[in-house]
């Protein structure tokens, strides 16, 4: 008769084992064994879960100064990611990248509507003095999109304040040569300057008012708080703001040219919390100088540096200054510089190794190509990378710059790769930026590395990336880890394990055997 074990003793004997189930990263991405990996390639093992998904931290450094509340980034390309798409990231928890391929003015403006769209203290209104017409507010809330505009006796910050013209004082003023002065509210709720945040905004609370003046002793106004920026705290607890101004951060791509140097002067003046460099292969003496003169010039300024693939790549960036890495090269749904250039990595197998080297130097790195779902992120963030940046993904929101168009039944967005002939040719022979990221500014002929296409409408990100965001809480529930960190933690000390998967066991794992079905991810 066959003895067994007392069931009692079953959670003692596994753990008697001289190994765990599955493999250790470094198994998993052993080269020699298996050759590159990318993510469809292996599966992460389920751990236990002893806590709800809702307490799952995603707390993920971007650099070495900037940490994000979502491991969420935006991708600089020129049908992804603009103003409203960077306003909404930031908004959410995570970061935009403004597209570099347009002049440095136009993305300039780009970078200042995202510092301006949410501010904590406004240190710069504008502002009318009281001969100023009804004509003129009018016109500049058609311009700005608000209205509520202090008036001073000078017209100036700082200047003596006199009152405040809001929507409600030019709504029904039919004499447009009236001046504002003459209409303007004069019973105002103040607070003094030195007053912090909280108690502004308590402030605000209270008296239910839309702006409050923040003046000095001599009853000069020096700044504003505004009801709206309240009332978004309260609608994106998450939202990315910098620690000081509590302004919404936004990074912005630069090439490696020397014209980019004037684009970036341009880019910190309107604000810049981090730049990317940006460049399809990142270990070159262009960028290497590049990186340098900002450190030299912009000491403050964050750097992501990359794109990079392997460790020497990695190394050569660090050494220079950067404060951040990006990881990837060939692997973006519309990219085909592997096909082209046969030159890249499998990007599973990249994001462990530069992650792991770089992670020696305290340097962050992002894993940027191949996202296609929840699960990819997951086994990014699990192969060692902070942050992941989403170009298809995000392509085909509402956020996403272009319109839409109808095609065989369905609503589209234009979606291409940096390196497509369409995007290589947008610009002039002054700074090309699109062509300068492939060091191809000078070339007769351009050899594409990507391609032109369209996306399926995927609606507003104000959806998309919350479901992104509970996806990976539950995806962490799952493995039994409460936070981005300790997952990183675990699976170096060999507690996170993964399994090999072969062609037949990623059939069994997608949807089969149907007659027909609805793929629907969120509502």
């Amino acid at each position: 008769m066959t003895q067994y074990r007392d069931p009692a003793t079953a959670l003692q004997y596994v753990n008697s084992f001289e190994e765990k189930d599955g493999l250790s990263a470094d198994q998993l991405m052993d080269s020699k064994i298996r050759g590159g990996l990318t993510y469809n390639d292996f599966l992460i093992l389920p751990g236990k879960i002893e806590f709800p998904a809702s307490v799952v931290q995603l707390k993920s450094r971007l650099t070495k100064k900037i940490t994000l509340n979502t491991p969420f980034v935006s991708s600089p390309m020129d049908t992804v990611t603009e103003s409203e798409m960077a306003i909404y990231m930031a908004l959410l928890g995570g970061i935009g990248i403004i597209q570099h391929n347009c002049s440095p003015d136009e993305q300039a403006d780009m970078v200042r509507k995202v510092k301006k769209y949410e501010n904590g203290f406004i240190n710069d209104p504008v502002v009318l003095g009281p001969d100023a017409t009804v004509h003129e507010a009018k016109v500049l809330k058609q311009k700005l999109g608000f209205a509520g505009y202090p008036i001073t006796e000078n017209g100036k910050v700082p200047g003596k304040l006199l009152g405040i013209v809001t929507s409600r004082d030019l709504q029904f003023v039919e004499d447009d040569s009236a001046l504002v002065g003459s209409v303007m509210t004069t019973n105002l709720i103040t607070a003094k300057k030195g007053v912090t945040l909280i108690e502004g905004n308590e402030i605000l609370k209270k008296t239910k008012k839309g702006k409050l003046p923040i003046i000095d002793d001599n009853g000069n106004f020096v700044s504003m708080l505004s009801r709206t920026d309240l009332m978004k705290n309260e609608n994106y607890p998450l939202a990315s703001k910098h620690p000081v101004t509590k302004q919404l951060l936004c990074g912005a791509a630069i090439g490696t040219i020397e014209a980019d140097k004037e684009r970036l002067t341009k880019l910190v003046e309107a604000g810049l919390d981090v730049v990317v460099v940006d460049s399809s292969q990142g270990n070159s003496v262009f960028q290497l100088n590049m990186i340098k003169w900002i450190k030299e010039t912009f000491p403050e300024l964050q750097i992501i540096a990359g794109n990079v693939v392997t460790k020497e790549q990695a190394a050569s960036l660090i050494q220079a200054g950067a404060d951040g890495l990006r990881i990837g090269m060939g692997s973006g749904s519309i990219c085909i510089t592997q096909e082209v250039m046969a030159c890249g990595r499998p990007q599973g197998t990249a994001v462990y190794n530069v992650s792991k080297f770089a992670n020696e130097f305290g340097i962050p790195t992002m894993a940027d190509g191949g996202i296609q779902n929840i699960g990819h992120i997951m086994k990014a963030l699990a192969l060692g990378s902070s942050t992941i940046m989403m170009g298809g993904m995000l392509a085909g929101t509402t956020e996403a710059p272009g319109e839409y168009f109808f095609r065989d039944g369905k609503r589209l967005k234009t979606y291409r790769g940096m390196g497509s002939i369409d995007a290589m040719q947008k610009t002039d022979v002054k700074g090309n930026a699109a062509t300068s990221r492939y060091f191809s500014e000078s070339d007769k002929v351009l050899v594409a590395q990507g391609v032109s296409g369209a996306v399926v409408d995927k609606g507003s990100v104000n959806k998309f990336i919350p479901y992104l965001y509970n996806g990976l809480q539950h995806s962490c529930q799952d493995i039994g880890v409460k936070s981005l960190e300790t997952l990183r933690e675990e699976v170096v000390k060999k507690n996170v394990r993964f399994e090999f998967r072969t062609a037949s066991a990623q059939m069994e794992g997608g949807i089969n055997n149907l007659h027909s079905f609805e793929k629907r991810l969120y509502d």
